[in-house]
């Protein structure tokens, strides 16, 4: 069995503690992948030390410098596909087509974020007094700490690490503690594309590690990706002390039904966002909102393309939804299938668990589809993450703007209609961070992302807004 080490100031470094964890693939638990350090306050401290140390180097690199180190990340990201995308199916579960998918994105947003190194202008303006000049600069934060989950163990990192040292940061990453391998084998990477010692160093351990990175007054950015309850505990210490943050954060995703033409179309949009990932995704549509005239017909086409769903061993390629990520999992997804019966809801397909012993067996649990579910209900409400979708039947498009409306996450939301004036009242009135129109949430790797109400805060990451979390914006006045 492997052992696996922090990497800080260039070095992969035992943990302090002394103490490891092993990691399980949750597709057979029993199977071992490795053993993690279990970090403490003394590890965080190094690597936070470590980044400090290293500022004055990475802010003297020029920008083109680092966008070539960057570049080079994202090839090698594209080179060790394989690879990387193995090691994801292994701790993290999901199918290997979408570790592949993964992989990909991954190394299309290093590549975006090396070029925005070389992008990070400033603006002049004219001056209200004669002989004087006026412009802004930008400016890298400084220490920035990377807080990251187990759903997307690569991309999530590596959306956070290449904007930040692309604005001349330095970083220290937290991953989750689910899928540590990935964020092992990125650091490695990160090495191997030349980035100097000490710029990106690596801490593995539970939630305690994240709470003293946030905590520490050297880091001066945190960008968290996770649950809202955690965001919000992590908004309140981080305001204490005047530190930028930027959250991502969770999601009740509406797939928005109303006068639409091709609803076997929409009914396949619609399982494929649900139910990737094994629904464990912050944008997975996570509702149905359909016209009551249209729900029967809308409900069939789901069950027929929600059969189509291969569950099983992320690694067979005939597999198209792998197992939950983990016991704890499971057991959510499960109680809230029981809230939904209990709620009097209609279960259209599925509705359990798909082994008998699941620790040794695996997580895996039926893609499910409730219908008459109301609007107020814990599964109409409540971020599930995970393949259980529940239908909400509405008179009319005021009644399903309400419904979309009337849950705490703004995060994305897709509309199915072949009528115009919907598509221009949903995309104005709509309360979501992001809107898809006759598709799915898939995002594009240039385009801002994020979130509104308790779906996210601060900067919109990907795109030319994740420059606006790792910069501070500095103004001159120059009298000549």
């Amino acid at each position: 069995m492997e052992r696996h080490h922090n990497y800080i100031a260039g070095k992969w470094a035992p943990s302090r503690t002394g103490n490891y964890y092993q990691s399980h693939n949750p597709a057979c638990p029993s199977q071992i992948l490795g053993e993690f350090p279990r970090s403490d306050a003394a590890d965080v401290d190094a690597a936070v030390a470590s980044a400090s140390t290293a500022r004055a180097i990475w802010e003297q690199i020029q920008a083109p410098q680092r966008a070539a180190i960057l570049l080079r990340f994202s090839q090698l990201l594209q080179d060790s596909k394989d690879e990387l995308a193995r090691i994801i199916t292994l701790e993290q579960g999901k199918a290997l087509c979408e570790s592949a998918g993964e992989v990909a994105r991954a190394a299309a947003e290093a590549a975006f974020a090396a070029g925005e190194a070389v992008r990070l202008s400033g603006q002049t303006f004219p001056s209200e007094r004669r002989g004087f000049s006026c412009y802004t600069v930008l400016q890298p934060v400084g220490v920035v700490a990377a807080i990251t989950p187990w759903n997307f163990p690569v991309v999530s990192p590596v959306r956070k690490i290449a904007p930040a040292l692309a604005c001349g940061n330095t970083v220290v990453l937290k991953p989750a503690s689910l899928t540590p391998r990935s964020a092992v084998y990125l650091a490695s990477l990160l090495e191997e594309a030349g980035l100097p010692p000490g710029v990106l160093n690596l801490v593995i351990g539970s939630g305690e590690c994240g709470q003293r990175l946030i905590s520490d007054t050297r880091v001066r950015g945190i960008s968290f990706t996770g649950s809202t309850a955690v965001g919000v505990c992590i908004s309140e210490q981080v305001a204490a002390r005047m530190a930028k943050l930027q959250l991502e954060l969770g999601g009740k995703n509406p797939a928005i039904v109303l006068d639409c033409d091709d609803l076997d179309g929409a009914a396949q949009e619609i399982v494929a966002a649900a139910f990737l990932c094994s629904g464990q995704r912050c944008t997975a549509l996570s509702r149905v909102i359909v016209q009551e005239s249209q729900a029967d017909e809308i409900r069939q086409h789901l069950v027929k393309h929600m059969e189509k769903i291969r569950v099983g061993n992320g690694l067979d390629p005939q597999t198209t939804m792998g197992p939950l990520v983990s016991r704890h999992q499971l057991e959510t997804v499960a109680g809230y299938v029981r809230k939904g019966l209990n709620d009097q809801s209609t279960l259209v397909a599925g509705g359990q668990q798909l082994t008998e012993s699941p620790e040794s067996e695996g997580y895996y649990y039926a893609p499910t589809l409730f219908d008459y579910v109301s609007a107020d209900s814990a599964l109409a409400q409540e971020e599930i993450f995970g393949p259980v979708l529940p239908m909400i039947r509405v008179r009319n498009a005021e009644q399903a703007l309400e419904v979309a409306n009337g849950a705490r996450y703004g995060l994305a939301a897709s509309l199915f209609t072949g009528n115009r004036h919907l598509v221009d009242k949903f995309v104005q009135h709509v309360e979501s961070g992001m809107v898809h129109v006759n598709h799915g949430t898939a995002s594009q790797a240039h385009v801002p992302f994020g979130g509104v109400k308790d779906s996210g805060l601060g900067a919109f990451s990907i795109g030319p807004t994740a420059k606006d979390a790792f910069t501070n914006v500095k103004a001159v006045y120059i009298k000549w």
